[in-house]
C-alpha cells in the first residue's frame, strides 16, 4: 500500500471511530445545572450498590455454573457443539423486553417451578433474587461462547503433553488450560459483566424493586429531566466501561507480545 493510500485509510479509519465515538460527546450537552438533591442523590446510590453487589453475585454465579460448561463445549465433537451453541444463542439473541416478560410467566406462581420456589418463600419478582437470575440469563451466553474460544486457542499438544508427564484431566485444565486461557477468560467476563450489569429490558420487567442503574437512571429521565439524569449516567459508564475495555487491551497486547 502507498503511503497516500495508506493516510487515506487512516483518516477513513479515525473518521468512523470518532462517528462511533460521537455520542460520549453528549456528556458535555448543555442540559442545565446537573441535579444532586437529595431526593436524587439517595436513589441513585442505592441503584448503584444494588448493581454493583447483585451484579457480582450473578458474575460469580456464571463463572461458577459457565466454566465447566464451556471446557465441555470446547472439547466435544463438532456435531455436538454445534447443538450447545445453538442453544446458547437463542438465550442471546431473546428480545430483552421479551425474555423478561417469559421470565415472569415462566417463574409465576401458577407455573410449576414456580409454585416450588413459592413454598421456599423464593419470590422470582421484585426481589434480589430475581434481579440476580435474570442477569445470570441475559449475561451466561456470552460468557459461556467466549470463554470456549478462550479455551479452544490453548494448544491441544500442550495439553497432550501434560497428560503424557503424569498429570491427570482436572490438573491439565488447572495448571496448563486454565492459565493459558486467563485472559481469553477475562475478556469473555467482562462482555458478561458489561451485559448484565447494563440490562433494562428484562430486568425492569422481573426486577423494577430493587432498582439497579439503568432502572434508576428511567425512572430518574421520567421523574426529573435530564438534569438529574447525567450524575448517575457517568457514575454508570465509569463502573461498566473500564472493565471490558481494560480487559481487551490486555489480551491485545498478550497476542501481539
Amino acid at each position: 500500500m502507498s503511503v497516500n493510500r495508506r493516510w487515506f485509510a487512516r483518516i477513513g479509519a479515525a473518521v468512523f471511530a470518532l462517528a462511533l465515538l460521537y455520542p460520549l460527546s453528549a456528556l458535555f450537552a448543555r442540559v442545565g445545572a446537573w441535579q444532586w438533591n437529595a431526593q436524587v442523590r439517595g436513589p441513585a446510590l442505592d441503584s448503584v450498590r444494588v448493581s454493583l453487589l447483585l451484579t457480582s453475585v450473578a458474575m460469580l454465579a456464571v463463572v461458577v455454573l459457565g466454566t465447566p460448561m464451556a471446557a465441555y463445549i470446547a472439547k466435544c465433537r463438532a456435531k455436538e457443539r454445534l447443538v450447545w451453541q445453538a442453544a446458547l444463542l437463542i438465550s442471546i439473541l431473546l428480545p430483552p423486553l421479551a425474555l423478561g416478560i417469559l421470565f415472569t410467566l415462566a417463574f409465576a406462581p401458577f407455573a410449576a417451578v414456580g409454585r416450588l420456589l413459592q413454598q421456599y418463600g423464593i419470590a422470582m419478582t421484585n426481589s434480589p433474587v430475581a434481579f440476580v437470575v435474570t442477569q445470570v440469563y441475559v449475561a451466561m451466553g456470552y460468557y459461556v461462547l467466549g470463554a470456549a474460544a478462550a479455551f479452544n486457542s490453548v494448544p491441544t499438544l500442550l495439553q497432550k503433553q501434560a497428560a503424557l508427564l503424569g498429570l491427570t484431566p482436572a490438573k491439565v485444565f488447572l495448571r496448563v488450560t486454565l492459565p493459558l486461557a486467563r485472559l481469553g477468560l477475562a475478556v469473555a467476563l467482562s462482555i458478561a459483566w458489561v451485559r448484565a450489569i447494563g440490562e433494562f429490558g428484562a430486568v425492569v420487567v422481573t426486577a423494577y424493586y430493587p432498582s439497579g442503574m439503568p432502572v434508576q437512571l428511567w425512572v430518574d429521565l421520567q421523574s426529573f429531566g435530564l438534569p438529574a439524569v447525567m450524575p448517575l449516567l457517568v457514575i454508570f459508564l465509569a463502573v461498566a466501561l473500564p472493565l471490558p475495555w481494560l480487559a481487551h487491551v490486555l489480551a491485545q497486547r498478550q497476542s501481539h507480545a
